[in-house]
């Protein structure tokens, strides 16, 4: 694929597999809440990442976004705080235990600074720092901010995650299908595997079965369709799909397609990311009109797996605890300690 449809691409297949909870599922109640603990606080003499260049020398009340809401077609101006209220009210459940919130909430910090770092300007609004658009950046819904999710942001206020002193990729997902994947594995990632990304073990076992089993069907016009929108030009009838390369977790990194190798993360994307919903595949069948495919998980299965926060969480670990576990030998820090 192009490499700015990708962009979008990808991005969007992200933050969608943040937002299933939104799903009608009966969601199981939390084992246990976390019990109340120190919020992460950034240890000595690390180096903290450079604000973006619109934020410097500004103290934390004066860091303003211009958002655009693509509902209201409208651009409001907020603190980046209170902007995270929104997001992570559109990415995680307000009753879930505070310390997978938390870990939530720091992650959107961190994919928020981000972002800012590498992009001067919405692209739904050039008059804007970044949207609502889930497509773009992160989603956002202000109509689910509750205290739970007020409190998430707040007793981590400023937190990123760094490693040798730059923002990280904080990629999440909704669940990993029990191990979780790689960048270049999950992402089809061009600039390679970030050392602080690495396949883990993920217990989520308190999952509902949606999320861990799926099972999705799709016409041979539908694969046609979805080649259609990458670089890859596979002319006449479809006659053969099944998998190539699998990656360290046994995620498909490549499907073969009447004998051409498509990137699976690409092709999932472009197919439909909720209807299939990962690249964990499990069984894939061909028939010649009929594409029938299973697998485990739910999203491209990069960095933390949202079910997998929500148990850590339930056991009684702690927003650093669960961010440490799936992102390797990173550092949690204030921004604003300098």
């Amino acid at each position: 694929m192009k490499p700015r449809i990708l962009a979008v691409l990808l991005i969007a297949a992200l933050l969608l597999a943040g937002c299933n909870w939104r799903q009608p599922i009966k969601t199981p109640t939390p084992a246990a809440t976390a019990s109340p603990g120190a919020t992460p606080t950034a240890t000595a003499n690390l180096i903290v990442p450079k604000l973006p260049d619109k934020f410097a020398n500004l103290t934390p009340d004066k860091l303003m976004l211009k958002v655009y809401d693509i509902k209201t077609k409208m651009t409001k101006e907020m603190n980046v705080e209170e902007y995270l209220y929104g997001v992570l009210a559109g990415e995680m459940r307000q009753d879930w235990p505070q310390e997978a919130l938390k870990a939530q909430a720091i992650i959107a910090r961190t994919f928020l600074m981000q972002f800012l770092t590498e992009n001067k300007a919405s692209k739904a609004s050039p008059d804007a720092d970044i949207s609502t658009d889930p497509e773009e950046s992160q989603a956002y819904d202000a109509t689910g901010i509750n205290d739970n999710i007020k409190k998430a942001v707040d007793e981590t206020k400023g937190m990123v995650i760094s490693y040798n002193g730059q923002f990280i990729h904080a990629w999440f997902h909704s669940a990993s299908g029990g191990k979780t994947a790689d960048a270049v594995e999950g992402l089809d990632f061009k600039e390679g595997n970030p050392p602080y990304i690495q396949s883990v073990d993920s217990d989520e076992s308190k999952v509902p079965p949606e999320f861990t089993q799926w099972e999705g069907a799709f016409t041979s016009d539908d694969i046609t369709k979805a080649l259609a929108k990458g670089d890859t030009k596979i002319t006449g009838k479809i006659t053969e799909v099944k998998i190539g390369k699998t990656g360290p977790s046994g995620r498909a990194e490549t499907l073969v397609i009447n004998g051409t190798d498509v990137s699976a993360p690409e092709f999932r994307v472009a197919m439909d990311p909720v209807k299939f919903r990962s690249t964990f595949i499990t069984e894939l069948k061909y028939d010649g009109s009929k594409m029938t495919v299973k697998g485990k998980g739910f999203g491209h299965g990069v960095g933390m797996p949202q079910w997998g926060a929500y148990q850590m969480a339930g056991a009684g670990k702690k927003a650093e605890e669960i961010i440490k576990y799936y992102f390797k030998d990173v550092n949690m820090v204030n921004l604003f300690n300098k």
